[in-house]
């Protein structure tokens, strides 16, 4: 799916081939380090991409790091579930996988570095404490009383630290750098703290105290020989400590940072926070819902990574801050699938029709396309009886000409089949259409017979040998664009804009029995419906799936009427 043989250039690329050009780098080495505290959404994608893009471009390397350092919030499930979704995109880490608690030891002798040359010291205030003494964007911060200890104070407080001797929160490391800094990053951040009673997913209970995740990252990148460090536009104020602390240490690399702008999607929220939020309140369905933002749930509801990494090519690495239109993702996932998918046709609101002429022992196989525009595809068969299933939407007893689909005492094509014409309308007590009659014109499939123009065609599924299967109409989370720039403005909360059409189950849906062979996460067009897959759910007796995008932008259609 790629769009040119060349990677777009961008700042990112720009930089590197300097580096390259005058000798300051002469590999390219990079990383993506998740934090395992929560699945991957589409955000990470921009960065995996950019990551693994860019390794694999320049013969260098990417390492899988997992910046486990905040044991409370991460467990396994996140671990696997990341690299599941990296594989998924389509790319390996090989024998590069690590933990920045592989680095815990490593991390620890760099602080008693640190305080044995005057750079670091522990401090006693407590959170509100800490907060008050480190001022303000306007207003510098002051020293902690603590500030002046001796390296030997320091050194024996650090150790007992360590030892366990002290309770959570009465004591942390702090850098010393300067408190009135502009920066307010720099004002002496912590690079310990103490956490008692939680047992970490790599080292189990032999840590009590945990480094802090700026202090932890840019020494994990110079441990693994990453050249480049590549981050999103929040880190910028965070750089000038991810220098420091590398020119602090007796460590023999020194990774170049650089930022881009983080992905912002429109009717959504990126926020891990938020997304763990809607999962743990019931909001949705699991981490794996396919109406999150999630890889897991994007992978559930049928995206390629082919149309992933499309949109990550066309959203492009810039400094620039903004928000994507769902309709460019949409659309990369369609022209995706438009080459890939084959045709289907399924029911999802039948009408039963009885082709009262065509002999009702009979049961033909016709032979359809698996693409129109790919022979290499090949074919199916697919089972004609006198008795089949329609559209609802797709007959009414009167209309315009405009309507290019049934309408009684005219006739209309079956979709790689005949042409039959509506004779009788069988309706129940209350005037409901329960069923049709019609009447089909023999030697009709492939051509029209002298004198006949069918209005339009339509889909079709013969009633004895459909399947019965539960669709699911999955459509986008949010009712508003920007669900959290809305909350703020009106003060609300973000789970308000939640939109009560983000999914339809249907029960009663009929689709062609070849769909039972699906394995889920297979994906179709149903022919005049819109794209689907295959659930998880689908297989052992049920056929579930989900709808993945319509096959045009129907949200630009309801907006401008809104106009």
């Amino acid at each position: 799916m790629s769009e040119t043989t060349n990677p777009p250039t961008n700042f990112i690329r720009q930089i590197i081939d300097e580096d390259l050009r005058s000798g300051k780098r002469t590999n390219v080495a990079t990383r993506f380090p998740p934090e395992p505290n929560g699945y991957l959404h589409i955000g990470h994608a921009k960065s995996i991409v950019l990551n693994f893009g860019i390794a694999e471009d320049y013969n260098g390397t990417c390492n899988l790091r997992f910046d486990d350092t905040n044991p409370g919030k991460e467990n396994m499930e996140f671990v696997e579930a990341i690299q599941r979704d990296v594989k998924w995109l389509g790319y390996s880490w090989d024998e590069r996988l690590y933990y920045a608690s592989n680095y815990f030891q490593n991390l620890y002798e760099f602080a008693l570095e640190l305080i044995k040359n005057g750079k670091a010291y522990v401090c006693e205030l407590n959170a509100e404490q800490t907060r008050e003494y480190r001022g303000t964007l306007k207003e510098p911060g002051k020293d902690s009383p603590y500030r002046s200890r001796s390296v030997a104070e320091n050194l024996d407080l650090f150790e007992k630290m360590k030892s366990g001797e002290f309770e959570d929160g009465t004591k942390v490391l702090r850098a010393k750098i300067d408190m009135t800094s502009p920066n307010i990053n720099m004002r002496d951040p912590v690079l310990y703290r103490i956490r008692h009673g939680v047992i970490h997913h790599q080292t189990g209970a032999e840590w009590c105290i945990y480094p802090m995740y700026d202090y932890t990252h840019p020494i994990s990148d110079a441990l693994e020989g990453i050249t480049h460090s590549l981050c999103t536009l929040e880190f910028e104020d965070h750089r000038p400590f991810y220098d420091w602390v590398l020119d602090n240490i007796s460590v023999g690399c020194h990774p170049q940072q650089i930022e881009f702008s983080r992905l912002n999607l429109e009717y959504t929220v990126m926020s891990k926070r938020k997304l763990t939020q809607l999962v743990s309140e019931g909001f949705v369905n699991g981490w794996d819902d396919p109406r999150m933002p999630t890889l897991a749930g994007i992978r559930r509801r049928g995206y390629t990574p082919a149309a992933m990494k499309l949109f990550c090519q066309r959203i492009g690495i810039t400094k620039s801050e903004g928000i994507v239109e769902m309709e460019l993702l949409e659309n990369c996932v369609r022209e995706d699938l438009n080459i890939i998918a084959p045709r289907r046709m399924a029911v999802l609101d039948p009408l039963k029709v009885v082709i009262t002429n065509y002999p009702a022992d009979q049961v033909e196989q016709l032979t359809l396309p698996n693409h129109p525009q790919d022979e290499s595809m090949g074919t199916r068969l697919v089972p004609f009886c006198n008795e089949i299933y329609i559209e609802q939407e797709d007959f009414l007893e009167e209309a315009n000409k405009k309507y290019k689909r049934l309408v009684k005492g005219d006739c209309v094509r079956l979709r790689n089949a005949y042409i039959i014409q509506c004779d009788e309308v069988v309706k129940d007590d209350y005037d409901n259409i329960v069923e049709i009659h019609c009447s089909y014109i023999p030697d009709s499939i492939g051509s029209n017979p002298e004198g006949i123009k069918p209005r339009g065609v339509i889909h079709w599924v013969s009633a004895r040998h459909g399947v019965v299967a539960e669709v699911r109409l999955y459509d986008r989370l949010f009712a508003v664009a920007a669900p959290d720039a809305m909350a703020n403005k009106e003060d609300k909360a973000f789970t308000d804009y939640l939109s009560p059409d983000s999914l339809h189950t249907l029960t009663h849906c009929v689709v062609e029995p070849s769909l039972t062979d699906a394995q889920p996460g297979d994906s179709y067009q149903f022919e005049r419906q819109a794209y689907f897959c295959a659930d998880l759910d689908h297989g052992n007796g049920k056929v579930v799936f989900n709808r993945t995008v319509t096959l045009r932008d129907t949200w630009a259609k309801i907006e401008q009427k809104g106009r």
